[in-house]
Order: structure tokens, then C-alpha cells, then sequence
């Protein structure tokens, strides 16, 4: 590795797993010290135990995001004493997805998810500013995802939060950017994390078909955006989504 992010630090949200996961793996490869957070105490620790053995620094801290501002704010304190006062890379990854159809959406889950997905993002980046700003600046990475823009029949509450994540990507890149702070997002596509073959194809690799890349993505592709974004190869880029979907967005192939 380059070591683009050499004595950095970076907390990433929902990183005992999946996605986060490699976000956080792929930031301490390139010499960030990492906060991996999220509700799992012990796959948190295995997450920390794995970049330590490959020579990376980072921390867990068990962090339930429910939306409240309390916790929010908890955990960007406690991020922030454990990588010495400053966060200079924030990546808020964590989220939930039910999938549920509209009419079979209730009251209660509907204020978890955009609890989950939308408020605690919004007060975490609302707590992690200010510090970044004393310090002279910092990066702000969001999830958001392809189906915000490109439907399916069972997501409209998920898809909903994340394009609400993108607004808000834009909106804050316009708030903080004066203030040095960069703000930009990740869209994913269908992301798969690498598993045994199947007799039945996954339905993600069905909604791949006709796309340039043909199949699902993994984790990796994700976290390898995600770099680029945290370091100053993207200093120049400011409120902008980056599709890594294989191209199901903006692109089709005919195929016989």
C-alpha cells in the first residue's frame, strides 16, 4: 500500500462487518489509525484483531446508533479521546434495511430506520465537525446507495434514507467545505461479500444481469473508493456521489 492516509485517523460507523468492514481494513492498510465501531462486541474485536495482525492500528467501540443525539455525540467523544483529540476522516457507513413493502411498513419501523440510517448520521457529523474544523479540516464519507436513484419494488423506506443521505452529502459539502472540511458519498451497488458458489444464484446477481460488469461487487470495491475519497488524491472534490455499482445506474448492455 501507498500509505495515502498515513497518520490519519478515521471513524467508521457499522465496520464490524461487511462493507464497513473493508472500509475500515482498507483505511489502516494505508496507515490511518481506525475507530471500528458498531453493536457487536465480539465481531468488533475480531475486525480490530485482524488489522492489528496485518500491522494496522485500531480501537473497537461498541456504539449503538439509534438516532438520538445522545448517542451520536457519545460516540464521537469517545472516538475522538481515543485517537487523541481529532477525527480526520468520518465515514458513516451503519444502516439497516428492512425489506418490506410499503403497506407492510409499521410506524415503529419506519422511525427506526430513518433513526438509524438518517438521524444518527446527522447528529454524528453535526458532532465530529468541530473538532475537524479546530484542527484545520477533514473528510466526511457517506453510504449512499443505487437504489435511491434506480427503484426496486421492495425498498422504498431504505431507498428513501439514502437519498436523503445524498441531499445531505451536497447540502453539508456547501455548509462545510468553507470550513475545510470535505464532504463526499459512496453509492454502492449490489454488494455480496465473497462466499461458497450456490446451485441457486443469489437474486443480486440476477439484478447485475445486462450491466457492464455482469455480476455482484464485493466489499473491496467499496473501501477502494472510499480511500480515494478520504485522501488528498480527491482534495479537489467536493458534494459528489461516487457510483461503484458496475454500471446498474447509468448503463445498459444488450446482450443476445
Amino acid at each position: 500500500m501507498s500509505e495515502r492516509l498515513r497518520n490519519k485517523t478515521a471513524l467508521i460507523t457499522g465496520s464490524t462487518s461487511n462493507i464497513g468492514q473493508a472500509i475500515a481494513e482498507a483505511f489502516a492498510a494505508e496507515g490511518a489509525h481506525v475507530i471500528v465501531s458498531g453493536r457487536n462486541r465480539e465481531r468488533g474485536a475480531r475486525v480490530v484483531e485482524g488489522i492489528r495482525a496485518a500491522g494496522g492500528r485500531a480501537d473497537f467501540l461498541e456504539a449503538d446508533l439509534d438516532g438520538s443525539a445522545e448517542a451520536s455525540r457519545d460516540l464521537a467523544e469517545r472516538a475522538g479521546d481515543t485517537l487523541g483529540g481529532r477525527i480526520d476522516i468520518l465515514v458513516n457507513n451503519a444502516g439497516i434495511y428492512p425489506a418490506s413493502s410499503t403497506v407492510d411498513t409499521d410506524e415503529q419501523t419506519f422511525d427506526q430506520v430513518y433513526a438509524v440510517n438518517v438521524k444518527a448520521p446527522f447528529f454524528l457529523t453535526a458532532a465530529v465537525v468541530p473538532c475537524m474544523t479546530e484542527a484545520g479540516g477533514g473528510v466526511i464519507i457517506n453510504l449512499g446507495s443505487w437504489i435511491a436513484r434506480m427503484a426496486v419494488p421492495v425498498a422504498a423506506l431504505y431507498s428513501s434514507t439514502k437519498g436523503a443521505m445524498e441531499t445531505l452529502t451536497r447540502a453539508w459539502a456547501a455548509e462545510f467545505g468553507p470550513r475545510g472540511v470535505r464532504v463526499n458519498a459512496v453509492s454502492p451497488g449490489v454488494i455480496l461479500p465473497p462466499g461458497p458458489e450456490s446451485d441457486e444464484p443469489h437474486p443480486g446477481r440476477i439484478m447485475m444481469k445486462g450491466t457492464p460488469a455482469g455480476d455482484a461487487g464485493t466489499p473491496d470495491a467499496i473501501a477502494h473508493a472510499a480511500v480515494w475519497l478520504a485522501s488528498d488524491e480527491a482534495a479537489f472534490v467536493h458534494g459528489t456521489v461516487v457510483d461503484v455499482d458496475g454500471g446498474r445506474t447509468g448503463v445498459a448492455v444488450i446482450t443476445a
